[in-house]
């Protein structure tokens, strides 16, 4: 009996940790090569967040985060398992210990350099502001009295947040970017911020919105793999490693240019 409860306790333990993670777009990558234990490092990511994560037309998790992430796995022989959680969830996650690492188009900032040790940075980028097709919104000037959207914890929302006094406008705030878009698209807001790079990806697929202004001095900012403050450093060092490595065999450049050239 003592045996048969230990193995249904068990059962239900791992049930629930089940639970916590995604319950879909989950990966796992090893190499040859490289130093690294038999640990498998949970790394926490976005859910839809093109062209670094998104889930494409075959139902496979991609992205520029999602390839550099393997490539450097591969190069620096380390395993590990992606949760796609939904940015503020991948951060949520990272700060209560059940990811060992984030990568998620994550700004580098002096105020999360105060919680986390990050990367060398694997991609440089900044704000953009973003209205519907055609609407007559064409500039900060536009938005007094009314409704703007931005996606929590981003550079967008940061962004969002210092002009919103001065131009006299208020904010929604959302979890991932697709519903961010929708609620600008059916008039509930009259304009998103949003890191470029993503939303130039998505007005080039026919998301149905347009760039109005960019972000390029104030909001310029990194994208870095990030791990919690003075923990898992053998694995932000295995990054760096292998992102140097990348870079210098060509393969970074190719993962790059597969997300962003034209068709």
């Amino acid at each position: 009996m003592k045996k048969f409860l230990s193995v249904a306790l068990a059962a239900v333990m791992m049930l629930s940790l089940a639970a916590c993670g995604s319950s879909s777009n989950k990966a796992e990558s090893s190499s040859e090569g490289g130093s690294a234990s038999d640990k498998t490092y949970i790394i926490a990511t976005d859910t839809t967040f093109a062209p670094f994560e998104f889930t494409n037309d075959k139902n496979e998790f991609v992205g520029i985060d999602v390839d550099i992430l393997a490539a450097i796995a591969k190069d620096q022989g380390f395993k590990y398992e992606l949760q796609s959680l939904g940015f503020d969830a991948a951060v949520a996650a990272l700060e209560s210990g059940q990811a060992d690492g984030t990568i998620a188009g994550m700004s580098i900032t002096e105020e999360r350099q105060k919680k986390y040790d990050f990367s060398e940075a694997y991609y440089d980028s900044y704000v953009c502001m973003a209205v519907k097709k055609g609407s007559s919104i064409k500039g900060y000037e536009d938005l007094k009295g009314k409704k703007v959207a931005a996606k929590t914890g981003t550079q967008g929302a940061d962004c969002a947040e210092s002009l919103k006094d001065k131009y006299g406008f208020d904010i929604t705030y959302f979890d991932d970017s697709a519903t961010m878009y929708q609620d600008v698209k059916t008039g509930n807001t009259v304009a998103c911020f949003e890191d470029q790079p993503v939303m130039a990806y998505g007005v080039s697929q026919g998301n149905g919105l347009e760039i109005v202004t960019e972000e390029k001095d104030n909001f310029s900012t990194p994208y870095g793999f990030a791990v919690l403050k003075g923990q898992n450093a053998d694995l932000l060092k295995m990054f760096n490693e292998g992102l140097k490595n990348i870079k210098a065999n060509g393969t970074y450049d190719e993962i790059v240019a597969k997300y962003t050239s034209a068709k």
